[in-house]
C-alpha cells in the first residue's frame, strides 16, 4: 500500500517511524516532511493545504492512504476535497470531514456540541463585536481566574488566563476590537477556570465504533516547573500514573462514548483521531477543549507504546472495522523531550546546524525530528521545536533520565530543553 501524510513535524516523523514498520506499507510519501522524515521515505515539496497539488500527487503515485497530521487541512476540507472527488473518493483519508472538524477549529461550536450531548467541561459564554459590551460586563462580573479563548484556529497560542480583571478587560479588547489573533479571535470564549491536572486521551473512531489509544500528559510552558510563556509542548509522559482502569471507565462513559454518539446521531463523518484535552478535578474528568488530529508532542509518546500494526488500524478505521481491532499497549513508560531554538516561543533564528545525532541514534533512543531541514551533508534547525527525543523506561524517572543524557550529546546553537519533564511523577 502507497501512503502519504501530510505535514512537517515530529508527529509526522513519528508516524512515518511506525508506519514504516508495517509490511502493509509499501511506499511511504511525506508531504512537506523533514530531515527525519526523509530517512524512512520520500519527502514531497507539497503545502499541507494545497488540495489540488496533493490530489495530482496522489493520483500519479497511486496513493491508497492519506494520513493528515495538522488540523489545518482538516478544518479547511482536505477529507471532502479527496471524498466527493470520484478520482480520489477510493483513497482512505484517516481525518474527520470539514463539517467535523469544527470541533476543533471552533471554541464555541465544540462546548455547544458538549452542552447538546451532556458531556462535562467548564460553564462558558461567547461574545464578538455585536455583543462587546456584554462581555465586559460578564467578565467584571465573574470570578478569577478566568479564561479567554480565540474561538479559532491561533497556533496553540489563542488561550489566555487572566488572575485579575483589568487584564482579562484588556484581552478582551485586544482580541475583538484589535485582532490580536486575526480572524480567530473574532468571536472570544470566556470560560469558568478549572483547576487540576491536565491530560491528553486519544481516540480512533470510525464513525460508529472506536478503541482507547495510550494517554499522555505534555508540557506546555517554556521554564522548569512549568513557569513562563506557553509553547507548542517541550515534552510529554505516558502513562499518565494516576489513571488507573477505574478512571479510565469514567472517561468513557462520561465523556468518549458521548462523543461517538453525538457524531453519530449528528451525521458527522468522522474516521480518524479524537484528541481529547481533559482535566482531572478532584477525581472528575472535564473536557477542555477537541482536537481533530493526534497532538505534538503526545504523538511522540503514545505512538512507540502501540503494538498494534498502525496501517492495521488506520485499515479499519478507514472501512468501520474498529469493533475488530483489539489495541495492545507497551507496559513501559515513555518520555519525550523536546529541544528547541535559542528564543523560542519568541523569536528565534534557524540555519543552525545539528551536531550529535549519529551518537544519539546509538542509544537507543528515538529522535524525532520537528524543525530540522537536510542540506546535503548537513542537518539544520528550520523552527522553533526542533527535535524530540523519546526514551523508554520501565518507569518515568528512568525514561526521562535517558532522554535527557541523550540530549546532552546533541548540539546546535542555542539549544534548549527542559530537563524536568514529568517531575511531579518522579
Amino acid at each position: 500500500m502507497n501512503i502519504l501524510i501530510i505535514g512537517s513535524g515530529g508527529r509526522e516523523h513519528t508516524l512515518a517511524w511506525k508506519l514504516k514498520q508495517s509490511p502493509l506499507c509499501s511506499e511511504l510519501f511525506i508531504a512537506p516532511g523533514n530531515a527525519g522524515t526523509a530517512q524512512l521515505g520520500v519527502n514531497v515539496p507539497l503545502a499541507t493545504t494545497d488540495f489540488e497539488g496533493l490530489t495530482i500527487f496522489c493520483l500519479e503515485n497511486k496513493i491508497e492512504m492519506l494520513i493528515v497530521g495538522p488540523e489545518d487541512p482538516l478544518v479547511k476540507g482536505i477529507y471532502d476535497h479527496f471524498k466527493l472527488n470520484p478520482l480520489t473518493a477510493g483513497i482512505h483519508v484517516i481525518g474527520p470531514s470539514k463539517e467535523a472538524s469544527r470541533l476543533e477549529g471552533s471554541k464555541a461550536y465544540a462546548k455547544a456540541f458538549m452542552d447538546r450531548h451532556q458531556i462535562p467541561t467548564a460553564a462558558y459564554r461567547e461574545f464578538d463585536a455585536t455583543n462587546f459590551e456584554d462581555g465586559i460586563s460578564y467578565i467584571k462580573a465573574h470570578s478569577l481566574p478566568i479564561v479567554l479563548k480565540a474561538d479559532g484556529l491561533a497556533a496553540g497560542k489563542g488561550v489566555v488566563i487572566c488572575t485579575d480583571h483589568a487584564a482579562a478587560l484588556l484581552e478582551f479588547e485586544q482580541m475583538i476590537q484589535q485582532a490580536k489573533f486575526g480572524e480567530s479571535g473574532k468571536r472570544v470564549v470566556i470560560e469558568q477556570f478549572l483547576d487540576g491536572i491536565e491530560l491528553s486521551m486519544f481516540v480512533l473512531t470510525d464513525g460508529k465504533n472506536y478503541v482507547l489509544l495510550p494517554e499522555a500528559k505534555d508540557y506546555k510552558r517554556i521554564g522548569i516547573g512549568d513557569k513562563g510563556l506557553n509553547t507548542g509542548g517541550m515534552g510529554a509522559v505516558s502513562p499518565v500514573p494516576f489513571v488507573d482502569e477505574a478512571y479510565i471507565q469514567k472517561v468513557k462513559k462520561a465523556i468518549i462514548e458521548p462523543t461517538i454518539a453525538g457524531l453519530l446521531a449528528e451525521k458527522l463523518e468522522y474516521k480518524g483521531v479524537v484528541f481529547i484535552g481533559l482535566i482531572n478535578v478532584k477525581g472528575e474528568p472535564m473536557v477542555i477543549e477537541y482536537n481533530c488530529r493526534f497532538g505534538d508532542p503526545e504523538t511522540e509518546v503514545i505512538i512507540p507504546r502501540i503494538e498494534n500494526d498502525l496501517v492495521e488500524i488506520f485499515l479499519a478505521t478507514s472501512q468501520q472495522r474498529l469493533d475488530e481491532i483489539t489495541i495492545k499497549t507497551s507496559p513501559m513508560a515513555a518520555v519525550t523531550v523536546v529541544a528547541v531554538s535559542g528564543g523560542y516561543p519568541n523569536q528565534y533564528e534557524t540555519g543552525k546546524e545539528i551536531l550529535g545525532l549519529v551518537d544519539a541514534e546509538l542509544t537507543g533512543t528515538i529522535v524525532f525530528h520537528s524543525g530540522s531541514l537536510q542540506d546535503g551533508e548537513k542537518v539544520l534547525t528550520n523552527g522553533g521545536r526542533v527535535l524530540a527525543v523519546t526514551s523508554t523506561g520501565s518507569n518515568i524517572t528512568a525514561a526521562a533520565a535517558q532522554s535527557n543524557r541523550v540530549l546532552e550529546k546533541i548540539r546546535f546553537d542555542g539549544i534548549y530543553f527542559r530537563d524536568d519533564i514529568g517531575y511531579e511523577f518522579r
